[in-house]
């Protein structure tokens, strides 16, 4: 539950910040957020990487 609320957050920032700024930019922030999380609960699982990659994409 916390880390969906770091999600939404960070989501709410990354608007108000770009409203503030100008930047449309800062609409990638969340995703990479995403991203990044996805990428070390992958890297957490005691398999090779690449053997663990290849079992979530090969699900059915």
């Amino acid at each position: 539950m916390p880390i969906l609320i770091i999600f939404w957050s960070l989501a709410i920032l990354s608007i108000i910040g770009m409203i503030k700024w100008k930047k449309p930019l800062l609409l990638t922030v969340p995703f990479a957020a995403m991203g990044l999380y996805f990428l070390v609960q992958v890297i957490m699982v005691p398999l090779p990487f690449w053997d663990t990659v290849q079992m979530i994409f090969g699900l059915r």
